[in-house]
């Protein structure tokens, strides 16, 4: 019987196969091979493709039932794709935490147990009263926004965290309020947690952690960050912010910054929680991807 480190490397070098070695493989079994096929469709809908992929792996903890002859494993995988678009080649790279089961010596499940989005907190949608709240401030604030700034911390922090912030599990949107305060967007409206947009003290803004939050006072602010809705991708920058609602109900679960942009204009995308650096911006492969997906695109003033 293998051991199950043995177990775990053979099957993630199985999945490597996969992403790259289409045609080669076609008679092979792979577990979650449809979340596979649907990343490469992703590229390829794009004109790009995986030509090569490799991963590390790290055990958190075991539990074996020898009595069902069932293992079950939580590991950690850094996963990192060579994308071919055009004549160029990117580094797209996510961290996932997983579990894996298997029964004897077959592989029953290896699922992701993070969440891609905030769906699974309270709601927060500002009424018309809150969003006035937002909008308030008393503070003449004059900055000038550094996407260069704003997109070197991305790169820093985008699977690291930075001691002076606090951490939450779902740190999608505290991420991005770090990435935005790091391009020089100056935090307003303290101490109200309804008002304003910042972090002091172990306390917090919704506007700084909430997706949904974030989302309205992005176009709506008066004082410091300011952003503008536009209608397409291709008027985005770097150190811009694209905000999902996955499932298209109107509530904003994910935020993403933008880091750089792909042979065809479109933004490639940094993101917390699921840590992932270079991804394209559809989150197409996201498991928290559906049809109804909503995206809003905000350009960043860069002075104010």
């Amino acid at each position: 019987m293998s051991s199950i480190r043995e177990k775990l490397q053979n099957h993630i070098q199985s999945k490597l196969d996969s992403y790259v070695l289409k045609s080669k493989i076609s008679g092979r079994s792979i577990l979650n091979e449809d979340i596979i096929k649907q990343k490469q469709a992703a590229h390829k809908r794009r004109a790009a493709e995986i030509v090569k992929c490799s991963a590390n792996a790290k055990i958190h903890s075991i539990l074996e039932e020898q009595h069902e002859s069932e293992t079950n494993v939580i590991y950690e995988i850094h996963t990192r794709y060579l994308i071919k678009q055009k004549n160029k080649l990117y580094l797209e790279e996510e961290v996932d935490q997983r579990f894996a089961q298997w029964i004897n010596e077959t592989l029953i499940q290896d699922i992701s147990i993070l969440d891609e989005g905030e769906s699974n907190l309270p709601k927060f949608i500002p009424s018309m009263e809150e969003e006035q709240i937002l909008n308030h401030s008393s503070e003449g604030v004059r900055f000038k926004f550094s996407r260069t700034e704003a997109v070197r911390y991305a790169e820093q922090y985008w699977n690291a965290y930075n001691p002076q912030f606090k951490n939450f599990d779902v740190n999608c949107t505290n991420y991005i309020s770090q990435c935005l305060y790091a391009g020089g967007a100056p935090m307003v409206g303290y101490p109200k947690k309804s008002g304003g947009w910042w972090m002091r003290n172990n306390d917090w803004s919704y506007t700084w952690t909430v997706a949904h939050a974030l989302r309205w006072y992005l176009p709506s602010a008066k004082q410091g960050l300011k952003a503008k809705e536009v209608k397409s991708v291709s008027q985005l920058m770097p150190g811009d912010v694209i905000c999902y609602d996955f499932e298209g109900d109107g509530r904003f679960d994910h935020n993403t910054i933008v880091v750089a942009k792909d042979e065809n204009g479109e933004p490639l995308v940094n993101a917390n929680t699921y840590n992932c650096r270079m991804r394209y911006w559809k989150y197409e492969d996201s498991t928290a991807y559906t049809p109804n997906i909503k995206y809003k695109f905000f350009h960043i003033h860069d002075r104010n």
